[in-house]
């Protein structure tokens, strides 16, 4: 028996699960990971927090992740400027479950949920698990968002949830600050919509955070990850800013005790490790800025890049390419954007060895 066999819902029939390809290759560049272990002394730290809360395993852990909840609201502020407190912040395991009980809460049957495509797979696919019917929205030939076609696309299909990728992840795309207000007002004028803003790989970015534009907007939400800037992508940690009232909302289909003590306590130990951990990110600002202008010198196209990847290309068989990276050792990513592949900046002896492949494949084209 199959998949097709089982009395699945209609909307999953045909699918596939999310997933990037699994392979033991010498230079791993294709999930967007940080390259960088965390440092011993945080290593330490994590054994410190996680043996206090071994011992108190035999009960649930903090239901409503207060001390999490207060330190992820410290960050935001410290690095933003932009003041948050505990009451405006929600945390669930990675943003995509983030994502889930925000279209849990304010998606599923009934309702719809449009983004712009190419961007994060899973907005659709998580839309599709809650039963909220996907819209693909529209992307100029560079990939940014036009705010003309966007609007009209808001009138006529009139979502409940819109969703704003910056950067964009496949492309590495920033949004700008003028386009989400349009966007966002657009979307208010037609019917209440949530409109979500996925910052997964802000620290990255050229560009400062849009976190501020929460100030008297309700219905807009900004989602964050400690998978990347916070090299932390085992521990699953995502998060939310929103109004206080978002974050009472999504409270009503959170599971009981989501976030394990264990969790809680990693994250807490990550958060005091900040300034050595961002130190890392400035590290992958460099090198991906160096791959962008060394691919770009092999006179192929990049698109500009606000993240830790870089999109690039263009090939006539993207697959056929990825193949003769492979086949160097070299694993990046096929997103089934047309004529492109995306990279992930990794340290710099990987980005030396990825160069070196695309180099040596490129002349054989």
């Amino acid at each position: 028996m199959g998949i097709d066999d089982l009395p699945v819902r209609d909307e999953l029939r045909g699918q596939s699960p999310y997933g990037a390809p699994q392979l033991h290759v010498p230079v791993q560049l294709n999930t967007n990971e940080n390259p960088y272990q965390l440092p011993e002394p945080l290593v330490a730290r994590i054994a410190e927090r996680v043996a206090e809360a071994a011992r108190n395993l035999n009960r649930y852990p903090d239901r409503d992740a207060v001390e999490l909840r207060t330190e992820l609201a410290r960050y935001l502020t410290r690095t933003t400027g932009f003041e948050r407190g505990l009451e405006q912040v929600w945390a669930a395991n990675g943003s995509n479950e983030v994502i889930q009980q925000l279209l849990q809460t304010f998606g599923g049957p009934g309702r719809s949920a449009l983004g712009f495509e190419p961007s994060y797979q899973m907005h659709e696919l998580i839309s599709r698990g809650t039963g909220t019917r996907w819209i693909a929205g529209p992307r100029r030939a560079d990939f940014t968002i036009d705010v003309e076609n966007a609007v009209e696309a808001l009138a006529e299909h009139r979502p409940d949830v819109l969703f704003i990728c910056s950067p964009n992840n496949p492309t590495g795309t920033a949004v700008e600050r003028e386009t989400v207000l349009a966007l966002y007002e657009a979307a208010q004028a037609v019917k209440p919509t949530l409109v979500i803003v996925d910052e997964a790989y802000v620290e990255f970015s050229h560009r400062a955070s849009l976190l501020p534009l929460l100030e008297g907007r309700p219905l807009l939400v900004v989602t964050r990850t400690m998978s990347k800037a916070f090299g932390a992508a085992g521990l699953r940690l995502g998060y939310l800013a929103a109004d206080r009232a978002v974050v009472d909302a999504v409270q009503l289909v959170r599971l009981p005790y989501h976030l394990s003590a264990v969790t809680q306590a990693t994250a807490l130990a990550c958060l005091e490790h900040t300034d050595t951990l961002l130190g890392y990110v400035e590290k992958l600002k460099a090198e991906r800025d160096r791959v962008v202008e060394a691919l770009r010198a092999m006179g192929l196209s990049v698109t500009d890049s606000d993240s830790n990847f870089i999109q690039f290309g263009t090939f006539e068989d993207p697959q056929a390419v990825w193949q003769a990276v492979l086949d160097q050792g070299v694993l990046v990513r096929n997103n089934g954007v047309p004529g492109r592949l995306r990279v992930t900046a990794g340290t710099p002896a990987e980005n030396d060895a990825f160069l070196a492949a695309v180099a040596t494949v490129i002349k054989e084209l």
